[in-house]
């Protein structure tokens, strides 16, 4: 039972329904969300639910057969019903559309009927004629025309009427021409047809020069449009193949109509299944766009909701940027009636509607907008009573009106009632309004009905806290800036705040004194402890965040920490071991060359000469033990002097030395040797001259030939950064950059993968910021398609 007949449009559902048929592809879906309806049918809500829940997996799959093609053949069926009718060429296009798009329906969900169960039982035992379909457009082409090869006879009546129409025409262009010579025609004139039958223009001075007959005649009688006597019979035969193209035309129609009219009973009930489905989808839309989720439902009276949000109130408010402060709200059968209480425009009205509204559209087979955690019930009946019902054609005042509801809901609601009243008990003397309200709460009580109910009244407060089966709720309100949270606090009465908005409007302190003392110390006292309440709680509430959010600096710091502690210990480790191999290496050759010229100066029995050769070999091997340490220290104590043009750098990484030409930003232009290169500074090591006539020295005598070439075969072209951190990929992408810039590539890629796209967003920003790179795009789809970047130098 739903109280009153205008429930919809005073919670908000007619929009809802509007929002539906808006998303509908079809007339049949649109019929379908006019006769949406709510339910206290348990089993019916569930299998509603479960429906829109199968096509929301659907519309994310992105499998769904095409509605738009879909289109209203209503009418074209009650025409079909009519023995001897006729469809016409569209009409009957229409009918094949239809069935290919109930087709299409029926296959999907045949193939899928494990995935969707409730959207496949929706077809039941329907079946469609396919074969109806290829008649259809066997016979009829797109541009709705009867092809001709639809019948024998009519692919022969058009070869006759081709080629009579093209020997009447060159008879009629001959005698045109012979006229035109004799300047019977007037100029710009051309062969056409009046009636039907092709005729030419003709001075009308000259009209009796050419035998025939006169069809027409110019606006200013000056031309006459003539058939002349030789294409006479011929146009006769021409009209008369016409007509027989006409019959057989009809006669293929016809037959196409009355298999149509066989089909009627599977038509009309496949347009309902589309129908059904195209709604489904709709609601599915609209859940997505509203964020609204099946929550887990109780087959009782059970409300229990966390994070709640009025759907309409989130689309008004995104207009404006602003966000909807979510509801969390319980009711049990321990706890069924809410008397939520607060400050005027603190969000009561709005918290009552949100729960009639969700309600509603639950029990319509809706999901709707709730965080994961909720549980929501049945009710078998709505009962509310919202805004101003004052009639002046019944001469009811509000108060009035009001008091009809209240009798209503005395008399009809239930243990299955939901009841929610807004305002309770306004409207009258505040003394007896009051008593009526908290009388009518009491009854409502001993009906076990469940309830959300706004009020001020000081006295439905004090029953509510003291009264089993009714407990309080305020809506809070900020006591620093005296402004509402918009925030339901389940559990306790809330203040109207009442002195202290009129203390922040610049109402004269007097007369706020003087209402004190019309109100009385002990009201006053009362609202004064809630308000100190609300205070303390909301200070504490402060401090827990204060301390909540230094924790969690806290354990970031301490995880960064561990996290440094442990990158550093790991490169320690690396660092010795490495040093230690390049040790044993370099003390293995030493070994060995001291070795080979001992053997040598022995085997030359110490000749001056060899001994000469062999120590110079010796003193060689020395210097090669030196130059790294040299690199070493010069790397290791880098000058913090900052770096100027004509300043001899040192290039990390690649270890050469260069001369810097300009500087611009982070970007410096060194020269090294004849190349040209822009690398940024955080890579460059200022160092004295003769530091970098040393260095280039230890490079010409330990690489022996290896140079920038060398570095350039070892350099690979594309970088693979998947299962990086962004801040890795960001400083990896910067030197494979400078890298690729120093050796004078055009192009390189960049192996980021597919994924959720976080690191393809990362490297397309970052090229954003590059004034060296003049494109980047994703690879070919054969060979890694948006999962690999090829960036243009």
């Amino acid at each position: 039972m739903l109280y009153p007949r205008d429930i919809e449009s005073k919670l908000g559902v007619d929009k809802i329904r509007g929002f539906l048929k808006q998303r509908c592809a079809s007339f049949q879906g649109q019929s379908v969300a006019d006769r949406m309806k709510f339910s206290s049918n348990y089993d019916v809500v569930q299998k509603l639910l479960l429906q829109t829940g199968e096509f929301q997996k659907i519309l994310s799959s992105g499998s769904s057969p095409a509605l738009g093609e879909f289109i209203d053949i209503q009418d074209v069926l009650v025409k079909s019903e009519t023995e001897g009718v006729f469809c016409t060429e569209g009409e009957l296009l229409n009918v094949a559309k239809s069935i290919e798009a109930i087709s299409s329906w029926l296959q999907m969900l045949y193939r899928s009927k494990e995935d969707f169960p409730e959207l496949y039982a929706l077809s039941g035992t329907l079946e469609v004629n396919q074969d109806l379909q290829k008649q259809i457009t066997d016979k009829i082409d797109d541009d709705e025309t009867v092809k001709d090869t639809a019948s024998t006879a009519l692919q022969d009546i058009r070869i006759s009427l081709r080629s009579k129409y093209n020997q009447v025409k060159k008879s009629l262009q001959s005698i045109f021409k012979s006229s035109l010579k004799e300047g019977y025609i007037p100029e710009g004139a051309s062969l056409t047809i009046r009636d039907g039958r092709m005729v030419f223009p003709l001075l009308a001075e000259y009209k009796r020069r050419v035998p025939g007959f006169v069809h027409d005649e110019s606006s200013t009688g000056g031309t006459v449009y003539l058939e002349p006597t030789a294409v006479l019979e011929g146009n006769n035969e021409i009209r008369e193949l016409e007509y027989a193209e006409k019959r057989e035309i009809i006669r293929i129609l016809t037959s196409l109509t009355d298999r149509v009219r066989e089909n009627l009973l599977e038509l009309r009930k496949g347009i309902s299944f589309v129908g059904k489905l195209d709604f489904i989808r709709a609601k599915a839309k609209l859940s997505t766009e509203f964020d609204c989720i099946i929550p887990a439902l109780i087959n009782s009276k059970h409300l229990d909701w966390v994070s709640a949000k009025h759907p309409l109130l989130v689309q008004t408010l995104s207009k404006e940027n602003k966000e909807v402060v979510p509801l969390t709200v319980k009711l049990t059968q321990d706890e069924r009636i809410l008397i939520i209480s607060g400050p005027n425009a603190g969000g009561k009205s709005v918290s009552l509607k949100t729960v009639g509204l969700l309600q509603y559209m639950l029990q319509c087979g809706m999901p709707i907008p709730l965080g994961e955690e909720s549980k929501v019930g049945i009710f078998e009946d709505i009962l509310i009573d919202i805004g101003d019902e004052q009639s002046l054609e019944n001469d009811l005042s509000t108060y009035s009106s009001h008091l009809k509801s209240m009798r209503f809901f005395t008399s009809k609601s239930t243990n299955g009632s939901l009841c929610l009243i807004d305002e309770f008990g306004t409207g009258t003397d505040p003394q007896f309004g009051g008593a009526i309200a908290q009388a009518v709460l009491n009854q409502l009580n001993e009906n076990h009905s469940f309830g959300v109910i706004t009020t001020h009244y000081s006295n439905i407060k004090n029953y509510a806290e003291n009264t089993p089966g009714i407990f309080n709720g305020a809506m809070r309100f900020d006591m620093r800036s005296l402004e509402p949270l918009f925030s339901l606090e389940m559990g306790k009465p809330g203040s109207s705040f009442s002195l202290e908005i009129a203390r922040k409007t610049g109402l004269n302190s007097s007369i706020i004194d003087y209402a004190k003392e019309l109100i009385g110390e002990e009201s006053i006292d009362v609202d004064k402890l809630l308000m100190q309440l609300e205070k303390q709680k909301q200070q504490i509430a402060a401090r827990d965040n204060s301390l909540k959010r230094r924790e969690e600096e806290v354990k970031k710091l301490e995880a960064n920490y561990s996290s440094l502690l442990s990158q550093l210990d790991s490169n320690k480790k690396d660092i010795i071991k490495k040093a230690k191999d390049e040790a044993a290496k370099l003390l293995q050759e030493t070994n060995k060359e001291i070795e080979k010229t001992i053997r040598h100066i022995k085997s030359n029995k110490a000749q001056k000469t060899e001994t000469r050769k062999a120590r110079g070999r010796l003193d060689q091997l020395k210097e090669k033990v030196k130059e790294p340490q040299r690199v070493q220290a010069l790397k290791s104590k880098p000058d913090k002097v900052e770096i100027s043009v004509g300043d001899q750098v040192l290039i990390v990484g690649l270890e050469v030395v260069g001369t810097v030409l300009s500087l611009k930003g982070n970007d410096v232009e060194v020269q090294i040797g004849l190349l040209k290169s822009k690398i940024k500074k955080n890579r460059l090591t200022k160092v004295s001259r003769g530091q970098a006539k040393s260095l280039k020295k230890v490079k010409a005598s330990t690489s022996h030939g290896l140079n920038l070439t060398n570095k350039l075969s070892e350099f690979n072209t594309t970088l693979d950064v998947r299962g990086k951190r962004a801040e890795e990929v960001l400083t990896e992408l910067d030197k494979f950059l400078n890298d690729a810039i120093l050796f004078g590539l055009n192009e390189i890629k960049v192996l980021h993968g597919k994924g959720n796209g976080v690191l393809r967003e990362v490297v397309r920003n970052y090229a954003k910021t590059q004034s060296t790179i003049i494109s980047i795009a994703d690879e070919h789809v054969e060979r890694g398609g948006a999962g690999v970047s090829i960036i243009r130098l």
